[in-house]
């Protein structure tokens, strides 16, 4: 098999080629733009389709150099970090340890499900594991970790099993997550609450998104000097023996500059233009992340494990819809982060902004998912999934 090798710049290109045909399928398909599909995925998912069949017959194995797509997750990350205006974070604070307590809720959930249908259908519990909140809430990164966790202890190919079924709940948490969010917007009639919604801190905080062609420029090195000195945080981190995600320190740095702006007025931040170049780098990491996708690997999964992930799949649908919009107040913020939720919960928290991103462009921003969904997807849902699955694990 030939294998060819596209450098940073060329999958860069190609990245961006994705995104252009993904955004031209949802102007022409009516059902992606209705059911609010991010383009990314849409484009993506196909040259991902394409890739598997030339892997598949032999013809052609292509490889990634995925350099630019850590550069925009952590610049679209530090954009996110921007956002965090205590002001805002103070108006919605029991939301916060409310939306915590469901990821909480949803890990064990996952877990008790897939330890429970592998019993069912006579599977080894470790097998069920690789299908839980491992590589759902966990995404790659954590299958990575706790598969070859898992190979220790006896079972072989956990690390491909977790890896795959990470790969099947990316693609399906960023297909569910829109349709969910609309039907909930709609069947509610939600957009008439947002229009007469008197949310003062919200509304003030979307106030100041206005944007200037001349401060793209300031935002972009304000991002560059958030993300500078969060390598600096991220390292002092790290010294805590604690894993956290590569972003972190940006994150917080991003969020301690913009609350020094807020209470000093001393320097202003540029959160229009920031948000913009976030959006940006966002669409490119999904593009690039989309493009990478090995799909093949599902092909090794057999029918338990398919009973398994589809069981997976059912719980996230039932929590989201039923559990997280009741929970976090059934109006329209609680509608975007049920499409949020679909998406750090079978995948990554960036397919959860990507979900979220292609309802708000439709129907109206949502300050409040866009604080809460990174803050709980990205600092606590690693740490606490490590947690309980460590807990599982000791339990058979």
């Amino acid at each position: 098999m030939q294998t060819v090798a596209f450098d940073m710049f060329q999958t860069l290109a190609l990245a961006v080629g994705v995104l252009y045909l993904g955004s031209f399928l949802k102007k022409k398909i009516k059902f992606l733009e209705t059911f609010c599909i991010p383009a990314p995925v849409v484009g993506g998912l196909l040259f991902a389709i394409l890739s598997c069949i030339l892997y598949a017959s032999g013809i052609i194995e292509m490889n990634f150099d995925e350099t630019i797509k850590n550069i925009c997750m952590v610049m679209f990350f530090t954009s996110v970090g921007f956002q965090a205006n205590i002001k805002i974070l103070k108006s919605g604070g029991v939301s916060l340890i409310v939306f915590l307590i469901g990821l909480v809720v949803l890990i064990f959930g996952q877990n008790f499900l897939s330890v429970g249908l592998s019993k069912l259908l006579d599977v080894d519990p470790y097998i069920g594991l690789c299908t839980g909140s491992i590589p759902m809430v966990g995404g790659h990164g954590t299958s990575g970790a706790f598969g070859a966790v898992l190979e220790d202890l006896g079972l072989e190919g956990a690390t491909t099993l977790c890896t795959a079924a990470a790969t099947f709940g990316l693609i399906i948490g960023s297909l569910m997550g829109g349709p969910l969010g609309r039907r909930l917007i709609l069947k509610h009639r939600l957009l008439d609450k947002v229009s007469a919604g008197d949310d003062t801190p919200l509304v003030e905080e979307q106030k100041k998104h206005h944007r200037s062609v001349s401060m793209y420029a300031p935002a972009a090195y304000q991002l560059a000097i958030a993300m500078g000195l969060g390598t600096l945080v991220s390292t002092l981190l790290s010294m805590t023996g604690m894993t956290f995600p590569i972003y972190i320190g940006a994150m917080i740095v991003a969020a301690l500059m913009r609350n020094i702006s807020e209470y000093s007025g001393r320097f202003k931040i540029h959160m229009g233009e920031i948000n913009d170049i976030g959006g940006i780098c966002l669409s490119i990491f999904l593009g690039i992340a989309m493009i990478t996708l090995k799909l093949w690997q599902l092909a090794a999964l057999a029918l338990p494990l398919i009973i398994l992930l589809l069981g997976q799949v059912i719980l996230m649908a039932v929590f989201a819809y039923f559990v997280v919009f009741n929970i976090m107040g059934r109006d329209y913020d609680s509608a975007i982060l049920c499409a949020g939720t679909c998406g750090f919960g079978m995948g990554a928290t960036p397919n959860a902004m990507a979900n979220m991103q292609a309802l708000t462009e439709r129907f109206a921003p949502s300050v409040k998912a866009y604080i809460l969904v990174p803050i709980v997807g990205s600092m606590f849902a690693d740490f606490i999934n490590s947690l309980v699955i460590t807990f599982f694990i000791n339990m058979l």
